[in-house]
């Protein structure tokens, strides 16, 4: 990613004039997709719903990756999607083994936790279904619940990784932002850098409603924590506005996110892979959410990525014409600089179409459409209800990382193992098996 930092002058007149529509006429994107757990698993294309798509830069290998599966858990009307941005020597290897591995993960802790609520119904001959740690009166799942889904799957599939790992990824990792759609509950687990902003109608006008935090070193939260484990946060002289994880007695690997998959080297020192988790009732008025790496954040706000998928002639090329135009961003805004990866998935939520000519905008009614999202306050030492809403103190230092600044690259240097790597984690990750 590039050093530099993001500006507010918008790029859509010159993107847009940079791109010859009759691109996105016919799509000859492949459809990969196959069964698995009774799911329908797609990494690659469109569906009725989704529209997905991913991109290489120009700094080597694709280290991002994502996944949707249709009829998750094996229940109807269940969507997961998920998009994984990898980083160091063998990120593209652990992106792709966090899409593998994460959903089935999930889907295991789903069911458990249905069983158990199950259970406690029968044991106490419940009839309504309203207690606050298991089913609501609809029949659905709790935040609670929800949430414990997430911890536990992201848990074992960081202990999974650690088992995997070797002396190249040991420096690896990636980041993560997941959703599920079952019926018009939303619940987004985010780790690391990655986002997803959903969009929302208010009377005429399109709003962005971001769902997630972007969970980075300088947040106060995150860099309590990393100080009281020994880590070390701090910007390097060269990059002043790019905040890095460091070792307590070495200036590497200087990790520019507070919580990712891998990255062993930083586990003793404040890094963790405890996902923040979000809740939002779905209203009438929510049309699309989007979830996507840095490298579409890093170039385009919020309103300018739902605007651009909100003008897609055909939903199934929605993804693509982002992933596009935040291609033709980075060539504009940072010429100097190399294009990073790119992906994004477009979950649409209707069955009708957004209006292309709709207009959108970020104003004091986006904190009023945000008044369905609950955030978990487990994984947090913040009380907030929403993303965009009132944080109690230190507010522009605290949530400037929903401003979409530009980040450099996710690593800026590997240790050395034999003096990187702790007693601890020596004996948890390299043990006889």
């Amino acid at each position: 990613m590039g050093g530099c930092c993001s500006h507010e002058v918008s790029v859509r007149g010159k993107v847009e004039s940079e791109i010859d529509d009759r691109e996105y006429e016919c799509d000859h994107e492949n459809h990969e997709s196959y069964e698995r757990g009774g799911a329908l698993v797609r990494l690659i294309g469109s569906s009725k719903f989704v529209s997905m798509h991913t991109q290489q830069g120009q700094k080597g290998v694709n280290q991002d990756a994502m996944t949707v599966w249709e009829d998750f858990a094996g229940e109807k009307d269940v969507i997961f999607c998920g998009v994984f941005d990898g980083h160091g020597p063998l990120g593209h290897k652990v992106s792709q083994f966090i899409r593998d591995n994460l959903p089935s993960k999930l889907s295991a802790a789903i069911e458990v936790s249905q069983q158990k609520t199950i259970k406690f119904y029968d044991a106490n001959d419940a009839e309504t279904g309203s207690f606050d740690d298991g089913y609501d009166d609809s029949n659905q799942m709790s935040l609670a619940s929800w949430e414990g889904c997430f911890l536990k799957s992201f848990d074992e599939m960081d202990e999974h990784l650690a088992r995997e790992i070797n002396t190249d990824s040991y420096c690896s990792g990636c980041t993560a932002v997941t959703l599920i759609k079952q019926g018009d509950q939303l619940i987004v687990g985010n780790l690391g850098d990655s986002r997803a902003v959903l969009c929302t109608r208010d009377r005429d006008q399109l709003v962005a409603v971001q769902l997630t935090v972007d969970l980075k070193p300088e947040i106060p939260s995150e860099t309590s924590r990393i100080v009281n484990c020994e880590g070390r946060v701090f910007a390097a002289e060269e990059e002043p506005d790019v905040y890095r994880i460091w070792m307590p007695d070495d200036d590497c690997p200087g990790l520019a996110m507070s919580r990712a998959f891998g990255d062993f080297c930083l586990k003793d020192y404040g890094l963790i892979s405890v996902p923040d988790v979000f809740y939002r009732k779905i209203t009438p008025q929510d049309q699309f959410v989007v979830l996507a790496t840095d490298g579409i954040w890093d170039v385009l706000t919020n309103h300018e990525v739902i605007s651009i998928v909100a003008s897609a002639p055909r939903r199934s090329i929605a993804a693509k014409l982002l992933v596009k135009r935040a291609v033709k961003a980075w060539r504009y805004k940072y010429p100097g600089s190399k294009v990073d990866d790119c992906a994004a998935i477009c979950l649409f939520l209707n069955e009708h179409p957004v209006q292309s000519n709709s207009q959108s905008h970020m104003s004091r009614q986006n904190r009023k459409s945000s008044k369905n999202l609950h955030h978990s306050k487990t994984t947090r030492n913040e009380d907030t209800d929403t993303v965009d809403g009132k944080v109690g103190l230190e507010i522009d230092e605290e949530w400037k990382a929903l401003g979409g600044y530009s980040r450099a690259n996710s690593l800026s240097k590997l240790p050395r193992l034999a003096r990187g790597m702790s007693k601890r984690q020596s004996s948890k990750y390299y043990s006889p098996r």
